[in-house]
Protein backbone atom coordinates (compact mmCIF):
# COMPACT_ATOMS: atom_id res chain seq x y z
CA UNK A 1 0.00 0.00 0.00
CA UNK A 2 1.45 3.59 -1.23
CA UNK A 3 1.83 5.62 1.93
CA UNK A 4 1.12 9.43 0.67
CA UNK A 5 -0.76 12.45 1.22
CA UNK A 6 -2.25 13.58 4.81
CA UNK A 7 -3.58 10.68 7.22
CA UNK A 8 -5.95 11.55 9.77
CA UNK A 9 -5.67 10.17 12.97
CA UNK A 10 -9.29 10.19 14.04
CA UNK A 11 -11.01 10.65 17.37
CA UNK A 12 -13.73 8.70 18.97
CA UNK A 13 -16.71 10.23 19.80
CA UNK A 14 -18.81 9.29 23.08
CA UNK A 15 -22.15 10.87 24.59
CA UNK A 16 -21.86 12.67 27.53
CA UNK A 17 -22.43 9.39 29.46
CA UNK A 18 -19.11 7.73 27.92
CA UNK A 19 -21.21 5.16 25.48
CA UNK A 20 -20.00 5.07 22.19
CA UNK A 21 -21.43 7.29 19.70
CA UNK A 22 -21.77 5.51 16.81
CA UNK A 23 -23.62 7.90 14.56
CA UNK A 24 -21.00 10.62 15.45
CA UNK A 25 -18.52 8.53 14.28
CA UNK A 26 -20.11 7.80 11.10
CA UNK A 27 -20.85 11.30 10.54
CA UNK A 28 -17.33 12.57 11.35
CA UNK A 29 -15.76 9.85 8.65
CA UNK A 30 -18.00 11.26 6.01
CA UNK A 31 -17.28 14.52 5.98
CA UNK A 32 -13.34 13.62 6.25
CA UNK A 33 -14.21 11.51 3.51
CA UNK A 34 -15.04 14.74 1.49
CA UNK A 35 -11.97 16.13 2.12
CA UNK A 36 -8.42 15.93 -0.05
CA UNK A 37 -6.92 14.08 2.67
CA UNK A 38 -5.47 10.48 1.23
CA UNK A 39 -6.50 8.24 4.45
CA UNK A 40 -7.94 7.94 7.99
CA UNK A 41 -6.09 6.19 10.94
CA UNK A 42 -8.79 4.33 13.29
CA UNK A 43 -7.52 3.65 16.87
CA UNK A 44 -4.53 5.65 16.29
CA UNK A 45 -3.19 8.92 18.43
CA UNK A 46 -6.51 10.41 18.59
CA UNK A 47 -8.97 7.43 19.66
CA UNK A 48 -8.23 6.63 23.47
CA UNK A 49 -8.02 3.24 22.37
CA UNK A 50 -6.60 2.32 25.75
CA UNK A 51 -10.60 3.02 27.24
CA UNK A 52 -12.32 1.36 24.29
CA UNK A 53 -13.54 -2.39 25.11
CA UNK A 54 -12.56 -5.03 22.57
CA UNK A 55 -16.17 -4.83 21.26
CA UNK A 56 -16.03 -1.16 20.77
CA UNK A 57 -13.08 -1.21 18.90
CA UNK A 58 -14.11 -3.69 16.57
CA UNK A 59 -17.76 -1.16 16.37
CA UNK A 60 -15.14 1.63 15.20
CA UNK A 61 -13.54 -0.13 12.77
CA UNK A 62 -16.57 -1.80 11.34
CA UNK A 63 -18.24 1.91 11.63
CA UNK A 64 -14.88 3.56 9.60
CA UNK A 65 -14.77 0.92 6.79
CA UNK A 66 -18.33 1.06 6.21
CA UNK A 67 -18.11 4.82 6.12
CA UNK A 68 -15.27 5.82 4.27
CA UNK A 69 -14.80 6.78 0.83
CA UNK A 70 -13.25 3.87 -0.94
CA UNK A 71 -9.95 6.07 -2.24
CA UNK A 72 -9.05 6.81 1.29
CA UNK A 73 -6.89 4.26 3.07
CA UNK A 74 -7.58 3.09 6.23
CA UNK A 75 -5.36 2.50 9.06
CA UNK A 76 -6.71 0.43 12.39
CA UNK A 77 -4.12 1.07 14.89
CA UNK A 78 -3.37 -2.91 16.87
CA UNK A 79 -1.02 -2.03 19.35
CA UNK A 80 -2.61 -3.76 22.41
CA UNK A 81 -0.57 -4.93 25.36
CA UNK A 82 -1.53 -8.34 24.43
CA UNK A 83 0.19 -9.83 21.20
CA UNK A 84 -2.78 -11.85 21.01
CA UNK A 85 -5.43 -8.95 21.03
CA UNK A 86 -3.49 -7.04 18.68
CA UNK A 87 -3.45 -10.26 16.23
CA UNK A 88 -7.26 -10.45 17.07
CA UNK A 89 -7.71 -6.78 16.13
CA UNK A 90 -5.54 -6.98 13.10
CA UNK A 91 -7.55 -9.68 12.39
CA UNK A 92 -10.46 -7.60 12.19
CA UNK A 93 -9.63 -4.56 10.87
CA UNK A 94 -8.70 -6.89 7.63
CA UNK A 95 -12.63 -8.23 7.71
CA UNK A 96 -13.91 -4.50 7.11
CA UNK A 97 -11.57 -3.82 4.44
CA UNK A 98 -8.97 -1.63 5.96
CA UNK A 99 -5.70 -1.49 4.59
CA UNK A 100 -3.15 -1.43 6.89
CA UNK A 101 -2.14 -1.74 10.28
CA UNK A 102 -0.66 0.87 12.30
CA UNK A 103 1.87 -1.03 15.75
CA UNK A 104 2.78 0.79 18.27
CA UNK A 105 4.81 -0.66 21.19
CA UNK A 106 3.23 -0.97 24.50
CA UNK A 107 3.43 1.49 27.28
CA UNK A 108 3.05 -0.96 29.92
CA UNK A 109 6.04 -3.27 28.88
CA UNK A 110 8.12 -0.20 28.51
CA UNK A 111 11.27 -1.11 30.42
CA UNK A 112 11.48 -4.93 29.39
CA UNK A 113 11.34 -3.94 25.64
CA UNK A 114 14.51 -1.90 25.54
CA UNK A 115 17.21 -0.49 27.84
CA UNK A 116 19.14 2.08 27.31
CA UNK A 117 17.62 2.43 23.92
CA UNK A 118 18.62 -1.05 23.14
CA UNK A 119 16.14 -3.66 21.80
CA UNK A 120 15.22 -6.67 24.69
CA UNK A 121 14.61 -10.17 23.63
CA UNK A 122 10.68 -8.97 24.33
CA UNK A 123 10.61 -6.19 22.12
CA UNK A 124 11.89 -8.71 18.79
CA UNK A 125 9.11 -11.05 20.00
CA UNK A 126 6.44 -8.64 20.25
CA UNK A 127 6.71 -7.06 17.16
CA UNK A 128 7.48 -9.84 15.00
CA UNK A 129 5.08 -12.14 16.32
CA UNK A 130 2.22 -9.86 15.40
CA UNK A 131 3.61 -8.65 12.13
CA UNK A 132 3.79 -13.27 11.45
CA UNK A 133 0.02 -13.08 12.49
CA UNK A 134 -1.08 -9.68 10.58
CA UNK A 135 -3.75 -10.57 7.71
CA UNK A 136 -2.98 -7.00 6.73
CA UNK A 137 0.49 -4.60 6.16
CA UNK A 138 1.99 -3.25 9.38
CA UNK A 139 3.38 0.50 9.69
CA UNK A 140 5.12 1.26 13.22
CA UNK A 141 4.64 3.43 14.81
CA UNK A 142 6.83 5.52 17.03
CA UNK A 143 4.31 7.76 19.23
CA UNK A 144 4.91 11.00 21.07
CA UNK A 145 3.61 10.01 24.23
CA UNK A 146 5.82 6.84 24.88
CA UNK A 147 9.78 6.22 24.54
CA UNK A 148 10.91 6.34 20.55
CA UNK A 149 11.30 3.09 18.98
CA UNK A 150 14.67 2.23 18.72
CA UNK A 151 16.64 2.89 15.10
CA UNK A 152 18.04 -0.90 15.73
CA UNK A 153 14.76 -2.23 15.96
CA UNK A 154 13.13 -0.56 13.08
CA UNK A 155 16.12 -1.39 10.63
CA UNK A 156 15.34 -5.23 11.46
CA UNK A 157 11.64 -4.93 11.20
CA UNK A 158 12.27 -3.70 8.05
CA UNK A 159 13.13 -6.66 6.52
CA UNK A 160 10.23 -8.30 7.96
CA UNK A 161 8.25 -9.09 4.56
CA UNK A 162 5.18 -8.11 6.43
CA UNK A 163 6.01 -4.37 7.30
CA UNK A 164 6.49 -1.60 4.95
CA UNK A 165 6.70 1.48 7.25
CA UNK A 166 6.97 3.49 9.89
CA UNK A 167 5.05 6.42 11.12
CA UNK A 168 7.32 8.59 13.28
CA UNK A 169 6.49 11.30 15.97
CA UNK A 170 9.83 12.26 17.17
CA UNK A 171 10.10 15.60 15.22
CA UNK A 172 13.31 15.33 14.51
CA UNK A 173 14.43 15.22 11.40
CA UNK A 174 17.60 13.85 11.79
CA UNK A 175 16.66 10.54 13.14
CA UNK A 176 14.23 10.20 9.84
CA UNK A 177 17.26 10.58 7.61
CA UNK A 178 19.07 8.02 9.59
CA UNK A 179 16.25 5.37 9.39
CA UNK A 180 16.14 5.96 5.65
CA UNK A 181 20.06 5.06 5.55
CA UNK A 182 19.59 2.31 7.44
CA UNK A 183 16.88 1.17 5.67
CA UNK A 184 18.14 1.77 1.88
CA UNK A 185 17.96 -1.48 0.95
CA UNK A 186 14.79 -2.67 1.67
CA UNK A 187 12.38 -3.14 -1.78
CA UNK A 188 8.94 -2.85 -2.05
CA UNK A 189 6.26 -2.96 -5.08
CA UNK A 190 2.88 -1.43 -4.31
CA UNK A 191 0.06 -1.17 -6.57
CA UNK A 192 -1.65 2.25 -7.20
CA UNK A 193 -3.70 4.20 -9.37
CA UNK A 194 -3.04 5.24 -13.57
CA UNK A 195 -2.44 8.29 -11.21
CA UNK A 196 0.48 6.78 -8.94
CA UNK A 197 -2.23 7.86 -6.09
CA UNK A 198 -3.19 4.90 -3.60
CA UNK A 199 -5.37 2.16 -4.42
CA UNK A 200 -7.34 0.91 -1.32
CA UNK A 201 -8.94 -2.40 -1.52
CA UNK A 202 -12.29 -1.41 -1.77
CA UNK A 203 -11.16 0.63 -4.74
CA UNK A 204 -9.66 -3.00 -6.10
CA UNK A 205 -13.47 -4.91 -5.59
CA UNK A 206 -15.59 -5.58 -8.54
CA UNK A 207 -19.24 -4.73 -8.18
CA UNK A 208 -21.27 -7.40 -8.35
CA UNK A 209 -23.54 -6.51 -11.45
CA UNK A 210 -27.50 -6.15 -11.20
CA UNK A 211 -30.46 -6.74 -12.82
CA UNK A 212 -33.33 -4.38 -13.52
CA UNK A 213 -36.68 -5.75 -13.43
CA UNK A 214 -39.39 -3.67 -13.39
CA UNK A 215 -37.69 -0.74 -13.38
CA UNK A 216 -36.47 -1.66 -10.04
CA UNK A 217 -32.52 -3.09 -9.42
CA UNK A 218 -32.63 -6.45 -7.42
CA UNK A 219 -30.09 -9.24 -7.23
CA UNK A 220 -30.14 -11.36 -10.57
CA UNK A 221 -29.62 -14.47 -7.59
CA UNK A 222 -32.70 -13.60 -6.12
CA UNK A 223 -35.05 -14.40 -9.55
CA UNK A 224 -36.21 -17.78 -10.75
CA UNK A 225 -38.28 -19.19 -13.39
CA UNK A 226 -38.32 -17.26 -16.49
CA UNK A 227 -38.65 -13.71 -15.67
CA UNK A 228 -37.73 -11.45 -18.52
CA UNK A 229 -34.64 -9.71 -17.02
CA UNK A 230 -31.93 -7.22 -18.11
CA UNK A 231 -28.82 -7.42 -16.63
CA UNK A 232 -26.33 -3.75 -15.86
CA UNK A 233 -22.94 -3.86 -17.64
CA UNK A 234 -20.31 -4.99 -15.63
CA UNK A 235 -18.08 -2.37 -13.60
CA UNK A 236 -14.86 -1.72 -15.14
CA UNK A 237 -11.83 -3.00 -13.42
CA UNK A 238 -9.65 -0.41 -11.56
CA UNK A 239 -6.96 0.55 -13.80
CA UNK A 240 -3.61 0.29 -11.64
CA UNK A 241 -0.01 0.48 -11.97
CA UNK A 242 2.96 -1.38 -9.96
CA UNK A 243 5.44 1.35 -8.16
CA UNK A 244 8.66 0.44 -6.61
CA UNK A 245 9.27 1.89 -3.05
CA UNK A 246 11.51 1.43 -0.13
CA UNK A 247 10.54 1.42 3.32
CA UNK A 248 7.84 4.22 3.43
CA UNK A 249 8.26 6.86 6.32
CA UNK A 250 5.56 9.17 7.33
CA UNK A 251 6.05 12.56 9.44
CA UNK A 252 4.17 12.71 12.57
CA UNK A 253 4.18 16.48 13.78
CA UNK A 254 3.73 19.64 12.14
CA UNK A 255 7.48 20.97 13.15
CA UNK A 256 9.94 20.60 9.90
CA UNK A 257 7.34 18.94 8.13
CA UNK A 258 9.16 20.42 5.05
CA UNK A 259 12.59 19.16 5.86
CA UNK A 260 10.88 15.93 6.70
CA UNK A 261 9.00 15.78 3.26
CA UNK A 262 12.32 16.28 1.63
CA UNK A 263 14.05 13.49 3.44
CA UNK A 264 12.31 11.35 1.15
CA UNK A 265 9.00 11.06 3.19
CA UNK A 266 6.14 11.00 1.36
CA UNK A 267 3.12 11.52 3.97
CA UNK A 268 2.35 13.60 7.01
CA UNK A 269 -0.08 12.27 9.61
CA UNK A 270 -0.12 15.01 12.57
CA UNK A 271 -2.98 14.64 14.97
CA UNK A 272 -4.28 18.00 14.60
CA UNK A 273 -4.98 17.12 11.07
CA UNK A 274 -8.30 15.98 13.05
CA UNK A 275 -9.20 19.08 13.88
CA UNK A 276 -7.90 21.31 10.61
CA UNK A 277 -7.62 18.37 8.07
CA UNK A 278 -7.52 21.38 5.12
CA UNK A 279 -4.88 23.11 7.01
CA UNK A 280 -2.84 20.29 7.24
CA UNK A 281 -3.66 19.31 3.44
CA UNK A 282 -2.22 22.72 2.67
CA UNK A 283 1.26 21.99 4.34
CA UNK A 284 1.58 19.00 2.57
CA UNK A 285 0.33 20.61 -1.07
CA UNK A 286 2.95 23.41 -0.88
CA UNK A 287 5.87 20.62 -0.56
CA UNK A 288 4.59 18.75 -3.50
CA UNK A 289 3.57 21.33 -5.78
CA UNK A 290 7.38 22.44 -4.63
CA UNK A 291 6.52 26.13 -3.65
CA UNK A 292 9.08 26.16 -0.52
CA UNK A 293 7.81 29.73 0.33
CA UNK A 294 4.17 28.71 0.62
CA UNK A 295 4.88 25.67 2.49
CA UNK A 296 6.94 27.87 5.02
CA UNK A 297 4.14 30.01 5.77
CA UNK A 298 1.46 27.07 5.99
CA UNK A 299 3.97 25.28 8.09
CA UNK A 300 4.45 27.65 10.46
CA UNK A 301 0.83 29.00 11.22
CA UNK A 302 0.44 25.11 12.05
CA UNK A 303 2.84 24.54 13.77
CA UNK A 304 2.24 27.61 15.97
CA UNK A 305 -1.38 25.90 16.40
CA UNK A 306 0.66 22.73 17.18
CA UNK A 307 2.92 24.15 20.26
CA UNK A 308 -0.01 24.91 22.10
CA UNK A 309 -1.84 21.52 21.57
CA UNK A 310 0.40 18.91 22.80
CA UNK A 311 0.24 16.13 20.39
CA UNK A 312 -1.01 13.79 22.72
CA UNK A 313 -3.91 16.35 24.06
CA UNK A 314 -7.10 14.53 23.00
CA UNK A 315 -9.56 16.97 24.67
CA UNK A 316 -7.95 20.06 23.31
CA UNK A 317 -7.88 17.97 19.50
CA UNK A 318 -11.28 17.10 19.72
CA UNK A 319 -12.79 20.75 20.79
CA UNK A 320 -10.72 22.23 18.22
CA UNK A 321 -12.16 19.43 15.72
CA UNK A 322 -15.75 21.15 17.00
CA UNK A 323 -14.50 24.71 15.15
CA UNK A 324 -14.34 22.76 11.89
CA UNK A 325 -17.77 21.21 11.55
CA UNK A 326 -16.77 17.07 12.97
CA UNK A 327 -17.81 16.25 16.48
CA UNK A 328 -15.56 16.01 19.12
CA UNK A 329 -17.61 15.63 22.30
CA UNK A 330 -16.75 14.54 26.02
CA UNK A 331 -13.28 12.47 26.02
CA UNK A 332 -14.02 9.52 28.16
CA UNK A 333 -12.76 9.46 31.74
CA UNK A 334 -9.94 9.61 33.33
CA UNK A 335 -9.57 12.43 30.88
CA UNK A 336 -11.57 15.97 31.50
CA UNK A 337 -12.98 18.19 28.61
CA UNK A 338 -11.42 21.70 28.06
CA UNK A 339 -11.95 24.14 30.42
CA UNK A 340 -14.05 27.94 28.78
CA UNK A 341 -10.33 29.50 29.43
CA UNK A 342 -8.83 26.92 27.62
CA UNK A 343 -11.75 26.33 24.26
CA UNK A 344 -10.96 30.29 24.07
CA UNK A 345 -6.94 30.05 23.65
CA UNK A 346 -7.31 26.59 21.24
CA UNK A 347 -9.96 29.15 19.33
CA UNK A 348 -7.12 31.96 18.84
CA UNK A 349 -4.52 29.30 17.77
CA UNK A 350 -6.68 27.95 15.03
CA UNK A 351 -7.93 31.47 13.98
CA UNK A 352 -8.90 30.90 10.01
CA UNK A 353 -7.60 27.90 9.44
CA UNK A 354 -10.78 25.73 10.93
CA UNK A 355 -13.26 24.89 7.83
Amino acid sequence: MLLIGVHVPLATPFYPDGRLYVRKLEHNVRRYSLTPVSGLIALGSNSEIASLSSQERFQVLETVGKEAAKDKVLTAGIGLPSVNESIALAKEAAATRFDLALLSAPLEYSSLLWQENTPQSAAWTYFEAIADASPLPVVLHSSADRPALPTKLIQRLAEHPNVVGLLDESGQVERIAQIRELTAQVKRTVTTTITFTAATGRMLIAEEPTTVVGGSFVDAATLSGGAAVATAPPVPALKTRSKDVGFQLVWGVTKDAGKALGSDTQAVAMPLAASVPQAAYEVWAAWKDGDPRLLENKQQRLYEAEKGIALWDIPAVKYASELSGYFGGRPRLPLLPVTAERAEEITRLLNGMHA
